[in-house]
């Protein structure tokens, strides 16, 4: 997929009057939040009102987010209308999400559905993914296949049945093959850039005015072992 502009730290894969579609890099919060840092909601803001000479203040709806460490596709609205058909899609699961991840180890199978109950922890931020339903704990399922093994690692391909909190992080970690750089979750170090390999990949989604058929695919992030995958 054509990237349209990459400027002022934003990729942006695709524009029109109802929606924006960026992707995120490694670090960027998508909206604010106890850190003070500034959102990536707020550079898109300046982004539209750079280019369209906007007066004033620039509407932008956050539909969705990804974590601060994971890479790929965030899609913001430019309408309230737009907004309030997003949101719907994205709550009634009339989206297809599909995830690229690198782990080392190797998981059992080539191809799988994970089904795991995920139980959140406010405290430390994390979800810890179990076997049986426990208290407080919500259903969580994938579908991976290995699509490439690299040197020391092996890249997956994940597509999302549910939302949770950490889903692909905690249920990964879970089998045994939790994802490069997430210490959280068990890799033994940290990558450079303080980032994990994971990178919403692709998106595919009804536009919420015009109704046609969205295809978003994000390139991967400039380094050697994603450009491997």
């Amino acid at each position: 997929m054509k990237v349209i502009s990459d400027k002022n730290n934003l990729q942006v894969l695709h524009e029109d009057n109802h929606i924006i579609v960026v992707n995120k890099r490694v670090g960027d919060i998508v909206q604010g939040d106890k850190t003070g840092d500034k959102p990536l909601s707020d550079v898109v803001k300046e982004y539209i009102k750079d280019k369209y000479n906007k007066p004033g203040e620039v509407f932008l709806g956050v539909v969705h987010r990804l974590d601060r460490p994971t890479t790929g596709i965030v899609v913001f609205a430019r309408t309230s209308k737009a907004l309030t058909r997003l949101n719907e899609l994205f709550k009634n699961r009339e989206t297809q999400k599909t995830y690229w991840a690198v782990v080392k180890n190797k998981p059992s199978e080539k191809e799988a559905k994970l089904v795991h109950y995920l139980k959140r922890n406010e405290k430390n931020n994390t979800s810890k993914a179990h076997l049986k339903e426990v208290p407080d704990s919500k259903v969580a399922s994938l579908d991976y296949k290995i699509i490439k093994e690299l040197n020391n690692y092996f890249a997956l391909e994940i597509n999302l049945h549910t939302g949770r909190h950490h889903q692909i992080r905690a249920q990964l970690s879970a089998i045994g093959s939790p994802i490069k750089g997430d210490l959280k979750y068990g890799f033994d170090r940290s990558n450079p850039d303080g980032g994990i390999h994971l990178h919403a990949r692709k998106l595919v989604f009804v536009h919420p005015v015009t109704k046609e058929n969205i295809q978003i695919i994000a390139p991967v992030p400039d380094d050697a072992i994603w450009k491997a995958v």
